[in-house]
């Protein structure tokens, strides 16, 4: 009884300390999607003006650009996991609140690379639906009320944050070991957008292949079998 104490005592603070970031991240947190079409067109070679035209872009082109989003929100997030980690359990909360803007961002590149954007309310619902998966939450129930983004996202941000405090309180209770917090705060940071990232991308990227299986023939697949163009 005594040893799971210390344990549950973790998890609430985790839980609430996700819940809150969550909830602000929600709130402030915004990826500029134009700005960051134009990083994809100039510095990424993608021939898209707009994020439909990511459809006419090779799958593999897209998987590969999203390993980069998410390896560079792992490198963000270890940093400031190593920061804050010198700070032990005390800087926990401040922490878990970047964290959490980190790992929204990270997903909001996703979401738009595979052609998902959120400027409506449903589509900032269905970013989120993205978010539940990625913590591996099922909210199969909570689909009838996604329209009511104002009651739907908290909601799923309290699910989220009570399943991942619980799969993460084993690995943070290392950060009782002042010594070693800070590299275990990178640690965490890291393998934590890492598995987020992952899972959200592979629910971007099975959402964009039933989209793009429905669609009409992109002109650039004739290129891939010349020998059944008409004579």
């Amino acid at each position: 009884m005594f040893e799971q104490s210390p344990k549950s005592w973790l998890k609430k603070k985790l839980e609430a300390g996700l819940r809150r970031g969550f909830e602000r991240a929600y709130q402030t947190v915004r990826v500029d999607s134009q700005a960051f079409l134009s990083q994809l067109r100039m510095s990424y070679g993608m021939p898209i003006a707009s994020f439909q035209g990511v459809y006419s872009v090779e799958v593999g082109q897209l998987d590969a650009m999203a390993s980069r989003v998410i390896q560079s929100g792992m490198r963000i997030a270890a940093a400031e996991g190593a920061g804050f980690g010198l700070g032990g359990l005390i800087t926990i909360i401040p922490d878990l609140g970047i964290l959490a803007a980190i790992t929204v961002r990270t997903l909001q590149k996703l979401s738009l690379l595979y052609g998902f954007e959120f400027n409506t309310e449903e589509e900032t619902a269905e970013l989120w639906i993205a978010a539940a998966s990625a913590a591996g939450v099922d909210i199969s129930r909570d689909l009838l009320e996604k329209e009511v983004v104002n009651r739907f996202v908290p909601r799923v941000i309290r699910r989220i944050a009570i399943q991942a405090s619980q799969e993460a309180v084993e690995k943070w209770s290392g950060r009782l070991i002042p010594i070693a917090s800070s590299l275990i705060g990178a640690s965490l940071n890291y393998y934590f957008v890492r598995a987020w990232g992952e899972r959200a991308k592979n629910h971007f990227r099975e959402r964009h292949l039933r989209i793009r299986k429905h669609r009409e023939p992109q002109p650039l697949s004739t290129v891939e079998h010349p020998a059944r163009l008409p004579g």
